[in-house]
């Protein structure tokens, strides 16, 4: 969907207010202040140069990570306008950098599609960075400004009359009176970037982090097929290629690509205008009303789904699903400021409409496609049906108040806001844990043993794991489409394991669970990761934790005789005593929690994919490449 005019100056820029309060209150533009928050600031600046794309001038995005933590963006797009404003006779760059909503996004401004914040975007990235640089090229002229803060502290000068480049490029600073770190992951921006190539084939997104001197390229001509294709490429298809589906709908484009593969978990990835929007919305429930209906009767018409058969419903044909679906319009409305849900309810029709006749379509001229995917969704609705007495079973013990499990110590505090809740590995820890815990306030549940890995196994077989139904039971909010927030019974579950090898493995099944059927604990910050110490270390009579080996070396090292110095390695948690469990990892006043987030969804999905998932080669490959990144290993 390209602009329809190449006219794109100061008049193309509308203003709808001034920039404030963002410094102030900058959750509310960019969810928070964490790494959630930082990451977001890239984003947007790049999500200005992907509108460029879209429009037709843009092709090439390069970023850079520099080694003190700042920021370069720059694109060869048609480069944001320097003439004077008629808002207030400045820099129409200044005044995109300097005004909440200004920006080509409104009314008939300079895109018909858009993603970032509505204009919010790269003055909220102005009003949070320490400083932060815009250097301009257009029509052969170089201009360049400077701004702290937010403010100008220079006037936008020309640089150069002869430049050989053209596009916009952004070099900024996070403020660290904002953040509360600004260590950028390469990963998460990484994963970002990827996606936004596959859903602008033809956009060579380029990445440098000069800290680790990494450089990564992202170019793909294939598209959201090519985008399944490597969401699936560690899993077994159904089908050899996957359906894609294009079209447009009452003035939307709609673009889509499906696959089924032999796994048990759902992989639906959207976006409206590129915006990954996490908590779905019209367009995806446009898709499974279509995606039913179009397989029941295609099902009906290839005889596979007999006569006296039940119709298959939305839920039988989720397992093994992977699906992209991006939409593009003109006035998307969002649910929430940081837009993880579209709104439209026009959306939801038009997604219907084009994505059964494309399935029509493809079902059609690929026939072969109907039979497996008719199978696994059998097999699903068996096994959802053979888990119904378990779920029942469950979902009584967790909603209506059913005897708590025998093995949980509860707190005597019935306010969930104020309780918490350690899962500990083994019996030894849950002792300790018991003894040594506020009952006021803290209850405990010992495990025994590794849970089930809910990545490699049905509906059924999870609800009927001893272990599972225990954790389900003892939180009270129930699972999958029963979860309610309201009913959690306590407001931090904390994961509490060994720190060896075995540990992890129990942190990254437990993870994987609530991950899987849980996810609402982790986008709503309810789950977290104690951190145990990792030694002892005893001077005299002076005994300190230490937490990391910095600390370790920062205690030996300063100690007046390094050869006193008496450490030990605790590799499990029963090594404590209760007052020292108490002391190190349970009191509130010392001990360390990790906040369990989750940022990327799709980076989350691939890594539970390799870490818990059939393939094993994967796996080899992803320890083998972050083996560097291990600080402590148990052997």
């Amino acid at each position: 969907m390209e602009s329809t005019t190449n006219n794109y100056g100061a008049e193309s820029i509308k203003v709808l207010e001034g920039l404030e309060a963002v410094r102030k209150r900058p959750g509310m533009y960019i969810g928070d202040t964490g790494t959630r928050g930082l990451h977001h600031l890239v984003y947007e600046v790049v999500d200005n140069s992907v509108d460029e794309a879209m429009a037709g001038f843009c092709d090439k995005i390069q970023v850079i990570i520099h080694s003190d933590e700042s920021i370069t963006i720059q694109d060869n797009g048609r480069g944001i306008p320097t003439d004077p404003h008629p808002y207030n006779g400045r820099p129409t760059s200044e005044v995109v950098l300097t005004v909440l909503h200004a920006g080509g996004k409104f009314g008939e401004g300079a895109y018909k599609v858009s993603g970032g914040l509505h204009g919010v975007g790269v003055s909220v990235v102005n009003a949070l960075s320490e400083w932060l640089v815009i250097t301009i090229a257009r029509d052969g002229v170089e201009k360049t400004q400077r701004f702290k803060r937010g403010v100008p502290v220079t006037d936008l000068t020309t640089t150069g009359n002869n430049a050989n480049w053209r596009g916009t490029r952004i070099h900024y600073m996070p403020d660290r009176k904002i953040f509360e770190d600004v260590h950028h992951s390469l990963d998460t921006l990484k994963s970002r970037f990827r996606e936004l190539a596959f859903l602008n084939p033809g956009l060579k997104i380029s990445v440098h982090d000069e800290r680790t001197n990494e450089r990564r390229e992202y170019f793909y001509t294939g598209g959201i097929g090519a985008f399944v294709q490597y969401i699936d490429k560690d899993r077994n298809a159904l089908f050899d290629k996957p359906i894609v589906i294009s079209g447009s709908n009452n003035n939307i484009s709609i673009d889509a690509a499906l696959q089924y593969n032999d796994g048990y978990q759902e992989h639906v990835y959207t976006y409206a205008n590129l915006i990954h929007t996490i908590e779905g919305g019209t367009h995806l429930v446009g898709l499974r009303t279509a995606l039913t209906r179009a397989i029941n009767e295609a099902a009906r018409i290839n005889k596979v789904l007999k006569e006296k058969e039940d119709n298959l419903t939305g839920d039988d044909l989720k397992e093994g699903l992977t699906c992209v679906l991006s939409v593009k319009l003109s006035d998307p409305q969002f649910e929430g400021q940081t837009k993880t849900k579209l709104g439209n309810s026009e959306v939801r029709g038009a997604v219907d409409s084009v994505i059964y006749d494309g399935l029509m379509s493809a079902f059609e001229d690929r026939p072969e496609i109907i039979r497996p995917v008719v199978e696994k969704a059998l097999r699903a609705k068996h096994a959802r049906e053979a888990a119904k007495k378990a779920r029942e079973l469950v979902r009584k013990g967790a909603m209506s108040g059913m005897t708590l499990p025998g093995k949980l110590a509860d707190c005597s505090s019935k306010q969930a806001e104020n309780t918490e809740l350690y899962i500990v590995e083994g019996d030894s820890a849950g002792g300790s844990a018991k003894q040594g815990r506020d009952r006021t306030f803290q209850a405990i549940l010992p495990l025994r043993g590794k849970i089930l890995n809910v990545e490699k196994a049905q509906m059924n077989k999870m609800l009927a794991n001893r272990e599972i139904q225990t954790i389900i039971t003892a939180l009270g909010c129930g699972i999958g489409a029963e979860f309610d927030a309201t009913k959690l019974r306590y407001h931090k579950i904390i994961i509490m394991t060994d720190a060896d090898v075995d540990g992890a493995h129990i942190s990254t099944l437990l993870l994987t669970f609530f991950y899987r059927h849980m996810p609402e604990l982790l986008s709503q910050g309810y789950l977290y990761l104690a951190q145990p110490p990792l030694y002892r270390v005893q001077y005299g009579k002076t005994v300190n934790y230490c937490y990391t080996d910095k600390e370790l070396r920062s205690h030996v090292d300063n100690a007046p005789d390094p050869s006193k110095v008496t450490v030990q390695r605790y590799k499990g948690l029963g090594e404590m005593n209760p007052e020292q469990l108490w002391d190190t990892t349970m009191n509130p006043a010392n001990r360390i929690l990790k906040q369990v987030e989750l940022d990327d969804n799709l980076l989350a999905d691939e890594y539970f994919d390799i870490l818990m998932g059939e393939k094993v080669e994967p796996r080899r490959e992803f320890i083998i490449t972050n083996a560097h990144k291990v600080k402590n290993l148990d052997v």
